[in-house]
């Protein structure tokens, strides 16, 4: 490569022009793993909720935009490609840096309000490197480029090569690395990419007097990059060992176990899903109970259920062990494993099928005793499983007398009872009769029917619940509550805005969950 006569563009060989393309299409690729993967980054401190998509979204746009500009300037005073390649040095070593400082930056960040803080935390984290990425363009297009009636082709291919490479980039992140590397891996293995990749253009040029720097800075990057993958949230303590860590589409999965290991727990993104007690076999969580013992106080006869959000399984197997035929409908392809390594799950007895709750719902033809509700993405339930139209499907595969459970994190206090009222409301536009339980600890109860009355048909087995808890579950069960009717509302598939008014007490929890875990 060297500059035209006139200064105005690059010539380039053939094995040049290819190594360029592939820079584009690499450093395209490079740009959507980190926009995806940043988000699930920032997932176990600020939750899934549509405000840490919106602040990554928007930081990524915004780092493009920046970058084009700033990469056009660059290339107008020099079109060099040693500056694309510092550039791109540049990114893969500041990616390399987040991974260990991750979680001081979002746990700095928990101090501001949900929608401001993972938007903070996601410029610091990652505007940087994006900014870096989005130089490629300008620099591959005038380096392409003769004359001015080549721009429009050219243009149009390297844009095409750039997006070609996101698109693998998705599917790759999507499919592959979150799935079966750990966040930490994946950030690490982009980063290392994008370093060689520098590092082999500088190399290939023969500018050898020009590596010492970047090399250096390459390195110090990347040895603290694969420490901060050794260490990966993991802190040492007396009290806890982690037993086993999975990443999954869904969140990163974690099973901690107390030193004596007379307890067990099960976290999704920092949100403790169920605990347990592996000498009895019980869950200790007050809600596992409640949801078996409500389907079974509320139905003259148990038979048939459906699950729809499995956790760890032991709320199914309860079921199953009575003799019931369960069919549970699961997302997460990754959870009937550790469930039955750690939880007692056995997937043989129940008819378990993995796939979307409302797709599960809306394409069934049985009809069940019961349904019970259990699905958490985070520290909240999806959306599309709450609402009118999803709970008119539930009330068509009950049995004529069957109930509805539902297992929720909601407030009674004015100003913070949005979902707990909208929930309400919704169950009452399509079922007849619909009670709350509730204690104090954060879990409400909703049982729905279309019964003409839902009244009780048999008494609570205080004797299969765990000894400790029967004082909740009494105190539960004698607890009916009642939300304000002027708070929240019907809650559709078109309009269902309880991510933004529940917000506050959303963000309360998780920045609970997110300091708990520095004790884990």
């Amino acid at each position: 490569m060297h500059k035209s006569a006139k200064g105005e563009g690059v010539t380039l060989d053939s094995k040049l022009r290819r190594f360029l393309y592939l820079t584009v299409f690499l450093n395209g690729a490079a740009v959507l793993i980190v926009e995806i993967l940043g988000a699930k980054m920032l997932s176990p401190f600020f939750g899934t909720s549509h405000f840490v998509w919106t602040a990554q979204i928007g930081v990524t746009l915004v780092s493009l935009s920046v970058g084009y500009w700033f990469g056009g300037w660059m290339v107008d005073r020099s079109p060099d490609l040693r500056r694309l390649y510092q550039c791109t040095l540049g990114a893969g070593a500041y990616l390399a840096l987040t991974i260990p400082f991750t979680a001081k930056v979002a746990y700095a960040c928990l101090k501001m309000p949900l929608a401001g803080g993972s938007l903070v935390a996601s410029l610091f984290l990652f505007f940087v490197p994006l900014t870096l990425l989005a130089v490629t363009g300008p620099f591959a297009i005038r380096a392409f480029t003769d004359s001015v009636a080549e721009v429009g082709g050219n243009v149009g291919r390297l844009y095409a090569v750039s997006t070609f490479g996101s698109v693998a980039g998705t599917v790759l992140i999507g499919y592959v690395m979150i799935p079966l590397l750990p966040n930490s891996a994946t950030m690490f293995a982009t980063a290392v990419l994008l370093i060689l990749l520098a590092l082999a253009y500088l190399v290939w040029i023969g500018r050898a007097q020009a590596i010492a720097v970047p090399a250096a800075v390459a390195l110090v990057a990347g040895l603290v990059g694969f420490r901060g993958i050794q260490l990966d949230g993991r802190s040492p303590s007396e009290y806890w060992k982690e037993i086993e860590r999975l990443n999954s589409n869904y969140g990163l999965m974690q099973v901690f176990e107390t030193a004596d290991g007379s307890r067990r727990y099960y976290l999704n993104d920092y949100l403790t899903q169920n605990t347990y007690e592996p000498e009895t076999g019980q869950s200790t969580s007050l809600f596992t109970h409640m949801l078996h013992g409500l389907a079974k106080v509320y139905t003259e006869e148990t038979k048939e259920v459906l699950c729809i959000g499995m956790g760890v399984g032991i709320v199914p197997m309860l079921f199953a062990k009575e003799g019931c035929d369960v069919d549970v409908v699961e997302i997460n392809d990754r959870i009937a494993g550790l469930a039955n390594r750690h939880f007692g799950l056995e997937p043989d007895k129940l008819n378990l099928t993995i796939g979307d709750g409302r797709h599960f719902v809306n394409s069934s033809s049985k009809l069940y005793d019961a349904v019970i509700l259990d699905a958490f993405l985070g520290d909240s339930s999806p959306s599309h499983l709450m609402s009118r139209e999803a709970f008119e499907q539930m009330r068509r595969v009950l049995k004529p007398g069957g109930v509805l459970v539902i297992n929720s994190f909601g407030d009674f206090v004015a100003g913070r009872d949005y979902f707990t009222g909208s929930l309400d409301k919704t169950l009452k536009a399509v079922f007849k009769q619909v009670l709350i339980h509730a204690t104090e600890n954060g879990n409400v109860f909703f049982v729905a029917s279309d019964a003409a009355e839902l009244k009780r048909h048999r008494e609570f087995d205080f004797a299969s619940a765990y000894p400790l808890l029967t004082g909740e579950i009494n105190l539960c069960l004698e607890s009916i509550r009642r939300v304000n009717p002027e708070s929240g509302i019907v809650l559709t598939d078109d309009y269902n805005p309880v991510e933004v008014h529940d917000a506050a007490n959303r963000e309360e929890l998780r920045r609970r969950l997110a300091v708990e875990m520095r004790s884990m």
